[in-house]
Formats: C-alpha cells, structure tokens, sequence
C-alpha cells in the first residue's frame, strides 16, 4: 500500500492476499489480481480501514475513482471519511455532460471523464485506483480534477510497483 506505514502488520496480510499472475494479460506482464483480496474480507477491511486511518480528519470532501478497481476501494472509503464519491470513468460511460483528460500510455492513448459539476473549485480531492505502475493514468486524474478547481490532496493505491519509474515523480 503506497501510503500507508510498512511497519504496519496489516500490510503483510494484505500483500500476502493479493496473487500475481505471470503473462497476463499479455507475455512479459506479472498481472496483480486484487480479486484474491476481495475474497479475504479481513485483508478487504484491513485495506480500506488504513486508508480511512489516513484520511480522515483531513477535510476531504471528494474521493474520486479511477474505473474500475477505484470503484471498489473508493466508496467505503468516502463513505467513512465523509465525503463524495465521483467516478472517473472511460469515454462514452458516463451519461450526460463530462469534461476529459486525454494521456498517454506505453501502447497507445486512453481517456477519463468525469461528470461536469461532479467536483467543485476548492474541493479536496483524493484520487483512489488499485494500482500505480507508470502513474499515467494518476497524472490524468490529477489533471482532470485540477482543471475543474479541486486541490488534489494525495492519491492513494493499494499496490504500488516500485522497479517501473513512476511518471508522478516528476
């Protein structure tokens, strides 16, 4: 978990729960299956109570999900601390007027949306999603919520893959 303390003994539990797949969805890929720690409910609780631990208490009033493992992590989370769930969702999923962030990604180009209106100016905005590998789609996050006003206060993933460059580090 990328922002939590590793001295923390949940942390092990939930690595543990969580099984890697070797070539999928492609060769060369070790794919992290976060479906096993789903099927843990203690590992579950213990995910989303460290990152209620984090949050809460720092006035946050928007959890935004990036599509679709965001979407399972981010409103118990939101709940708990409070605040308002907001979907960051592929192009043509969402109905009605959205803003987009288009970026890039090793094979291609890919889009978020969100709902205009979804996210105010001076919300506080923590973006939620499984997985940070080269942190493009976190940066588009990012962007789209800025663009909008929101103060980005952190972006919080449960798996973070530390041997690929992160492209949030400037």
């Amino acid at each position: 978990m990328s922002t939590c303390n590793n001295e923390d003994p949940r942390i092990h539990g939930i690595a543990s729960s969580i099984r890697v797949v070797p070539n999928f969805p492609k060769p060369g890929i070790m794919f992290q299956d976060i479906t096993t720690l789903l099927l843990d409910p203690q590992a579950f609780k213990n995910t989303v109570d460290l990152f209620v631990e984090r949050y809460k208490g720092k006035n946050i009033s928007v959890v935004a999900g990036i599509e679709a493992r965001g979407f399972i992590f981010g409103p118990p989370i939101a709940l708990e601390i409070g605040a308002k769930f907001v979907p960051l969702r592929k192009p043509r999923k969402l109905p009605g007027e959205v803003i987009s962030e288009e970026y890039v990604l090793e094979y291609g180009r890919d889009c978020l949306e969100m709902h205009i209106g979804a996210v105010q100016q001076g919300d506080r905005a923590l973006v939620v999603d499984d997985l940070v590998a080269t942190g493009g789609t976190l940066c588009a996050a990012i962007n789209l919520l800025e663009r909008v006003g929101a103060d980005v206060v952190e972006c919080a993933c449960v798996i973070g893959l530390p041997e690929l460059k992160s492209a949030l580090d400037g």
